[in-house]
C-alpha cells in the first residue's frame, strides 16, 4: 500500500489513485446479529470496534447500532466532498441530535439552517484574528501563574495529574477571555458537571443510549451535573446584566442578538443564551485542555523530543538573566511564528488523539459515497480517529514524530486527511482560539518545566462526547 514518506514529505502520490474499488449495494462491513446489528461489539469496546471497521479495504463500511443504519467513511476525497461539496445536502445526524439535544438542543453545534447562519454570523467577531491575538497576553499570564504554583508545589506532593489541571485552566482562560468572568476558586461546578456530563454520554456505555429522563444512576448524576451548570451559568449572566459598564466579548454579543435574524435587538431568551454559553464553556474548555494533556504526555515520554522543544523555546523566549527559565520572556502571539517545533507538536498530538475524534452527519436525501448508494437518514461517520492513523497518509503512524509536518509534508497531504476540528461552513468557530490557546499554554508551561513520564503509552481510552483518558494522565515535573 503507498504511504507518505512523512520524514521529508516525498510521496505525492494521487489521493484519487489510491482508492479501493467497490461495487454491489451494500458497503462491506462487521457481520452483526439481528435486531441489534453490531450495537454488542461496539458498546464492548468502541475504538476495538472503530478498529475493526478501519481493517477493511474499502473506504466505506456499514454497520448498525442501536436502530442506526451506519457508513464509516475513510477516504478523504468522500469527506470532503460530506463536510464541503455537498454540504447541503447533509445535517447533523440524529444520534448527535438526539442525545446532545436533551442537554443544549439551542447551542450553536446543533443549530441548523438560517438560524445556524445567523448566530454563527454574530458570533463570529469573537473569533477573529485580530480580537484572538487580544486574548494572547492573558492566556500565557494564567499559564505563567499555573506554573508558578507548581513550582511551589511540595516536593512529597507526587505525580501531577496534568488533565485535571489542564481542564480547570482552560476554563479559567476561556471564561476569562470571551466573558470576561474571573472564576478561578469557584471552576470547580463547571469542570466537575462537564466531567459527569461527558461520562453520561460514554460511546461504551448502555446509558447512552438511553433518553436522559431514564432513571439510570449515570442520568441522574447527568441531571444533576447539569443543574449545577446551569446554576453557574445564571449567576455569570445575573452578574452581568447587573453591571453598568461596557463589554466587548462573546457574552455581550449573546445578549444583545436578535433570535430571529441573529442582529441585535431585542436580545434572545434566556434560554438560548443559556444553551450558546453552555456550548462554549463546555467544548471550548475541554477540547483545549485534552489537546494539552496529551501534548504533555506525549512529550514527557519521549525526552529526545521534548529537548528539542525546551531548546527552541530557549532560542525563542530566552533562558533568563540568571540561567534560569523561570525568568525567561513569557510568549506572546507574535512569537509563535517563531516556535516552528512547538507548531508541529501541537499538530501531531492533535493528530494522534484528537479530541473531537468523529464527525457525524446524515444525509437529507439518497446519496452515494465511494461507488455505494448511502440511504436518506442514515449515520455517516468520519472518524478522525481512524483517518489521521491511515498508513497511506501517515508513514509509521501510530509514532509521535513531530517533525513530519514539514511544508512539503503538509502541501502532499490531501485534504481532510487532517481535520481535527471538522471542515466545511461547520468548522469548528473556536479553532483559531483553541490553536493560540494551546501553543501559548505549552510553551509558557514547557518553557518553565521538563516532565517525566508517569502514564505511559498505550493509553486507556474512553469515546465519551471527546477523547477522554480513563485514568488521569500523570507526570512529574522538574524545574528547569
Amino acid at each position: 500500500m503507498a504511504t507518505h514518506d512523512a520524514a521529508d514529505g516525498a510521496g505525492g502520490t494521487d489521493a484519487e489513485a489510491l482508492r479501493q474499488s467497490t461495487a454491489g449495494d451494500r458497503p462491506p462491513g462487521p457481520d452483526g446479529i439481528p435486531v441489534v446489528g453490531n450495537t454488542l461489539q461496539f458498546l464492548r469496546d468502541p475504538l476495538a470496534f472503530y478498529a475493526r471497521c478501519a481493517a477493511y479495504e474499502d473506504d466505506v463500511v456499514a454497520y448498525r447500532v442501536a436502530t442506526s443504519d451506519g457508513y464509516m467513511l475513510k477516504h478523504p476525497a468522500d469527506i470532503e466532498r460530506v463536510l464541503v461539496t455537498d454540504d447541503a445536502d447533509y445535517r447533523r445526524a440524529s444520534i448527535i441530535r438526539d442525545s446532545l439535544g436533551q442537554i443544549a438542543d439551542g447551542g450553536l453545534f446543533l443549530m441548523e439552517g438560517e438560524a445556524w447562519q445567523a448566530h454563527r454570523g454574530a458570533l463570529q467577531p469573537s473569533f477573529y484574528r485580530d480580537r484572538v491575538e487580544s486574548y494572547a497576553d492573558m492566556m500565557a499570564r494564567f499559564a505563567d501563574e499555573r506554573a508558578a504554583e507548581w513550582a511551589d508545589r511540595d516536593a512529597e506532593a507526587g505525580p501531577l495529574a496534568v488533565s485535571e489541571e489542564m481542564r480547570t485552566l482552560t476554563l479559567e482562560i476561556l471564561a476569562k477571555t470571551l466573558l470576561d468572568v474571573d472564576i478561578r476558586g469557584r471552576e470547580s461546578a463547571i469542570r466537575d458537571a462537564a466531567a459527569a456530563i461527558s461520562d453520561r454520554f460514554d460511546a461504551g456505555s448502555l446509558s447512552a443510549l438511553l433518553p436522559l429522563w431514564v432513571p439510570t444512576p449515570a442520568n441522574r448524576r447527568c441531571r444533576r451535573a447539569v443543574s449545577e451548570f446551569d446554576d453557574a451559568i445564571a449567576d455569570i449572566v445575573a452578574e452581568r446584566r447587573a453591571s453598568d459598564d461596557e463589554f466587548e466579548d462573546l457574552l455581550s454579543i449573546l445578549l444583545s442578538i436578535d433570535p430571529d435574524d441573529g442582529t441585535e435587538g431585542e436580545g434572545l431568551s434566556e434560554q438560548q443564551i443559556r444553551d450558546h454559553l453552555f456550548t462554549f464553556l463546555f467544548a471550548g474548555h475541554e477540547t483545549t485542555a485534552l489537546t494539552l494533556s496529551y501534548a504533555i504526555t506525549l512529550l514527557a515520554n519521549d525526552p529526545e523530543r521534548q529537548a528539542r522543544l525546551h531548546e527552541e523555546l530557549d532560542s525563542v523566549l530566552g533562558d533568563g538573566s540568571d540561567g534560569s527559565a523561570a525568568d525567561a520572556e513569557r510568549p506572546g502571539a507574535a512569537d509563535l511564528f517563531e516556535l516552528d517545533y512547538l507548531d508541529r507538536v501541537v499538530d501531531e498530538a492533535l493528530r494522534l488523539y484528537p479530541p473531537a475524534y468523529t464527525v457525524f452527519r446524515e444525509p437529507t436525501r439518497d446519496v452515494e459515497l465511494g461507488g455505494y448508494r448511502i440511504p436518506e437518514g442514515s449515520t455517516i461517520s468520519m472518524p478522525q480517529w481512524v483517518v489521521h492513523r491511515d498508513e497511506r497518509w501517515y508513514d509509521d503512524p501510530d509514532a509521535f514524530r513531530p517533525e513530519r509536518w514539514t511544508d512539503d509534508f503538509r502541501e502532499s497531504l490531501p485534504e481532510y486527511a487532517y481535520y481535527p476540528f471538522g471542515g466545511g461552513p461547520r468548522h469548528c468557530i473556536g479553532m483559531r482560539f483553541a490553536l493560540m490557546e494551546a501553543k501559548l499554554v505549552l510553551a509558557t508551561l514547557t518553557a518553565r518545566f521538563a516532565f517525566d513520564a508517569v502514564t505511559e503509552p498505550p493509553l486507556d481510552l474512553s469515546m465519551q462526547i471527546t477523547l477522554q483518558p480513563e485514568e488521569p494522565l500523570e507526570v512529574t515535573l522538574r524545574e528547569r
